[in-house]
């Protein structure tokens, strides 16, 4: 028996040689290739959380050369975000940050260019929108109609069409092209939850131009 027994081992050992000869470079470059990836996505995490906490440091620098109205303090800390850290949210927040006191303290040239970069770069949609929008305010002080148009034909972002049809009103209105600036604010006030402020402030405009909004359908019954 113990004869027997020492036979199928050694036929197995040999079908096993057999085996990894056959397969064993594959089975070590599939390991490899899974730990290397594994490796790599510990990695690729620790980066990333260490990108948004040096981000975080120096958006706080940003917020408080913001506060305290130091205009260049706020670009120069800025344009480094850009440089170490393009990828992260807060750069995005910091260049919408760094734009507003740009233009309040009358740099309109550099505002813009902060805004070009978030409406360009920024990780994600809602902050280039937001940028776009901004930059379609800032271009419309400038009379520069057509650019602004064309800023705000790139604003994607589905939670903003309502404020991003407002502006392109405005920018139409400005260049005497009145109904379509009515087709626009129409667009953006339907497109406004009712209980939105904002949506009044729409609706002044649509009277302004002789074409207030239709009634409710239930208002409209009431009043039969």
């Amino acid at each position: 028996m113990a004869n027997t027994l020492d036979l199928q081992e050694q036929e197995q050992l040999d079908d096993l040689k057999a085996f990894w000869k056959q397969w064993g470079n594959l089975i070590t470059w599939v390991v490899t290739a899974c730990l290397l990836a594994y490796a790599g996505w510990n990695a690729w995490g620790w980066y990333q959380r260490d990108q948004a906490a040096k981000a975080a440091a120096m958006f706080e620098e940003l917020d408080k050369a913001a506060s305290a109205g130091d205009v260049d303090r706020a670009g120069r800390v800025f344009n480094d975000m850009k440089e170490r850290f393009p990828g992260t949210t807060l750069t995005g927040q910091g260049g919408l940050l760094a734009a507003r006191l740009q233009y309040e303290k009358g740099q309109a040239d550099a505002a813009k260019a902060s805004l070009g970069w978030v409406a360009d770069k920024a990780a994600e949609d809602e902050y280039r929108t937001i940028a776009r929008l901004r930059l379609a305010g800032v271009l419309l002080d400038a009379k520069q109609y057509d650019e602004a148009l064309k800023t705000l034909d790139a604003a994607s972002a589905k939670d903003f069409a309502a404020l991003v049809a407002d502006r392109r009103g405005d920018v139409l209105l400005a260049q005497g092209k009145k109904a379509e600036a009515r087709a626009a604010y129409q667009a953006a006030w339907s497109q406004m939850d009712d209980k939105l402020d904002y949506r009044r402030l729409v609706e002044a405009k649509l009277t302004a131009l002789a074409a207030p909004p239709a009634a409710p359908a239930a208002a409209s019954g009431a009043a039969k």
